[in-house]
């Protein structure tokens, strides 16, 4: 092969991954443009998002790299060796740079839509009009044991949207330890939950505590919170119910 048609080929080959880059986030917008409910959009974001924008960057930059090898006028070993070491290693640094900007820092940004999103005022199928989201005491009324059970050791989070109007209601499931939290030290959104530990069981009778263990995923920083444990009223009827 000579340097003339590997340099048409290499530039075919990037402006192919660059569309395909392009395409694929193109592809993630319109469906989330399609989606028209805010919980079907909050769980698609969470799951592929970043992902989704990770997988482009990489064809992305694999495209780059390919374009930048498409000026070729020399087909030596020495000059081969050097060219695919660079274009490695620079490769390499472009993408490690992206990966940390979308582990460290997209996260405030996504936060910020996926609690918009959680939050936008639902609509009831029923009457057309908004719906209210319950409080945590008035949610237990439509909560069985189990899920009571789940938010009082912090596994799982329901959010209850009625329309007061018809009584219709809307329960909708969010994982407890989704996202993390900016770290007081580095100040990266990479501050989660590793442990937890059950300091002291709630009965109907007496509050329980549970400690909850936090670590940074990027500079290690650790803390420890204490947090209040209780058994919802409906979960205390149910029990002495039967007992």
């Amino acid at each position: 092969m000579d340097y003339t048609t590997w340099n048409e080929m290499a530039k075919n080959i990037a402006y192919g991954a660059w569309a395909i880059a392009v395409l694929i986030v193109i592809g993630h917008i319109i469906r989330l443009a399609t989606m028209s409910d805010a919980k079907t959009k909050y769980d698609f974001i969470n799951r592929s998002e970043i992902m989704t924008l990770w997988i482009a960057s990489i064809i992305l930059i694999t495209g780059c790299c390919f374009f930048a090898n498409s000026n070729v006028t020399e087909f030596t070993p020495l000059w081969i060796f050097v060219r695919v070491f660079t274009t490695i290693s620079m490769g390499m640094i472009v993408g490690l740079i992206v990966q940390n900007l979308l582990k460290f820092y997209y996260p405030f940004f996504i936060e910020k839509r996926l609690k918009e999103l959680r939050y936008k005022p639902r609509i009831s199928p029923k009457t057309g009009k908004a719906m209210k989201l319950l409080s945590e005491d008035e949610e237990d009324a439509y909560l069985d044991e189990g899920m009571q059970a789940e938010e009082n050791v912090f596994s799982i989070d329901y959010d209850v949207w009625k329309d007061e109007e018809t009584g219709y209601v809307k329960i909708e499931k969010y994982s407890g330890h989704l996202h993390a939290l900016q770290c007081p030290e580095c100040n990266y959104q990479t501050f989660k939950v590793v442990r937890e530990e059950v300091l002291k069981v709630a009965t109907p009778a007496e509050e329980g505590e549970l400690l909850k263990h936090y670590q940074c995923g990027y500079c290690g920083y650790k803390a420890k919170k204490a947090v209040t444990l209780r058994i919802s009223q409906k979960f205390e009827e149910s029990t002495a119910a039967t007992a």
